[in-house]
């Protein structure tokens, strides 16, 4: 307990800064402290993804030198996902009461020495057991990345400008997933090897964890500014009113179990993540393996499609969002049940094309990537719509538990399992299976109509609420 309590000593919230800003300064201040925070989150958070799961680039080269299975692979890739998903809850409450700045630090520095490490000893990966250990320590780090993230965003910007700038934000696990796989398609990894995939961004990684320690400053009063509230009430000449906020949520958190482990549509709409998450990932985690093994593509080639999935993902992310708020009245499920059944539709396709048709597999992963993550975003954004503001942010972690603890490590594990019992052809069974299940969970989640629009600063025009929650 005691060195417990020396490191939240360690990581506690800086003093705040004496006040020293005319209000002329204090404008200023607020704007270019601002694009320098989210600049310093933007670049952390994809540095956070650069080394999540690069390894799953090389699980053909794992297989290949090492002699995994299938299933001792699903093993090393699960072993991040259920590390991350228990992560994101217990780290999420430490960083409550840590400093944003030093807590997002720590995780990308550890995470990127680990990537580091295997990239400069590639025979350690020889071994089973230490390389469960650190891919789970891993995992365990990669979840000190969204909660100091999400910290410096509820203290630097308001709520009503939040929508936009969570859009942006969330592009950056999109790019620092499909880096590693540019960097491969590039031949720059070529220089070191196949451990390159590892070895390079991880450096990367450690780059950006220095620029975004600079960047990022924890709350406005660390700097001598005053809160974001008080800023924006003297700006408006409304009254801030704190005090009574603060005690209306603390009055609210009786009701945790009333809101979250009684409410039925919220354990559908998690169930439903789960079959989400386990499409998701058994896609990306095994498309390495897939195309190099079944579909007989190059390592670079395969990298290619990687990249190109997850680029897909932020025009899809942003369509999906899009139907809900407006072809749908804002109701959440519709969309995710028509974007399923569209990946159903198309994993049939991808599974049964010929070999010979690159092209044809491409599109059909760049489809697949652009109607995944829409309904990632959406169930996060509709467990919000489930549940009074005083539990929303437990709502949205119970649903990614169940993605990734159940869903992520069900993909890396299960699939892996099956795939060497019965084939790939056993692994699309199973996909596609939950495809439905996931439309099964949804179909049974009520509905609520909760049509909003929020001004976008940066296109001036009106924007729909679909995008004040991004995919984790």
């Amino acid at each position: 307990m005691r060195i417990w309590s020396r490191l939240l000593d360690a990581l506690k919230p800086p003093m705040s800064a004496p006040q020293q800003y005319t209000q002329e300064q204090q404008d200023r201040a607020y704007s270019f402290y601002r694009a320098r925070v989210f600049l310093g989150i933007f670049l952390g958070y994809a540095g956070y993804y650069l080394v999540r799961k690069n390894i799953s680039l090389i699980i053909p080269e794992l297989e290949r030198t090492y002699g995994y299975s299938k299933y001792e692979q699903g093993l090393i890739l699960g072993a991040i996902s259920l590390c991350y998903g228990v992560s994101k809850f217990v780290m999420g409450w430490v960083s409550d009461r840590s400093n944003a700045k030093i807590f997002l630090t720590i995780g990308l520095v550890g995470s990127a020495l680990i990537s580091c490490f295997y990239g400069l000893y590639p025979a350690a990966l020889g071994s089973l057991y230490p390389v469960l250990f650190f891919m789970g320590l891993n995992g365990w780090l990669q979840g000190m990345g969204w909660p100091p993230c999400g910290r410096v965003m509820v203290h630097w910007f308001t709520p009503k400008e939040r929508g936009s700038k969570m859009a942006l934000w969330n592009i950056a696990h999109n790019l620092g997933q499909a880096v590693p796989a540019i960097l491969i398609s590039l031949g720059l990894c070529q220089v070191w090897g196949w451990s390159g995939v590892l070895l390079w961004p991880g450096v990367l990684a450690l780059i950006i964890a220095y620029l975004s320690f600079k960047l990022v400053e924890d709350t406005p009063a660390s700097v001598g500014l005053p809160s974001i509230e008080a800023y924006e009430s003297h700006n408006s000449g409304a009254v801030p009113v704190v005090g009574k906020e603060t005690k209306r949520i603390k009055a609210n958190k009786k009701d945790f179990k009333e809101h979250i482990l009684y409410n039925k549509q919220l354990w559908f709409l998690a169930l439903a993540n789960l079959f989400v998450y386990l499409t998701r990932y058994a896609i990306i985690d095994w498309l390495p393996s897939y195309l190099t093994q079944v579909r007989n593509f190059s390592l670079s080639s395969a990298s290619v499609s990687y990249s190109l999935y997850e680029l897909a993902g932020v025009a899809g992310t942003l369509l999906c969002g899009w139907m809900s708020d407006h072809l749908f009245q804002g109701r959440r499920a519709p969309a995710a049940i028509v974007f399923m059944l569209a990946v159903a539709m198309v994993l049939h396709v991808y599974w049964w094309l010929p070999s010979d048709y690159i092209l044809s597999i491409n599109l059909c992963l760049i489809l697949l990537g652009f109607l995944i993550y829409g309904p990632v975003m959406l169930i996060g954004l509709h467990a919000l719509d489930l549940v009074p503001k005083s539990v929303a942010g437990t709502a949205a972690g119970f649903t990614g538990l169940f993605g990734y603890v159940g869903g992520a490590t069900c993909a890396n594990t299960l699939f892996g399992w099956i795939v060497d019992l019965y084939g790939w052809n056993g692994g699309f069974y199973l996909l596609i299976f939950s495809c439905f299940c996931s439309i099964c969970c949804l179909l049974l989640v009520r509905e609520q109509r909760v049509v909003v629009e929020k001004k976008n600063p940066f296109l001036k025009k009106n924007i729909p609420l679909f995008i004040s929650f991004g995919v984790r």
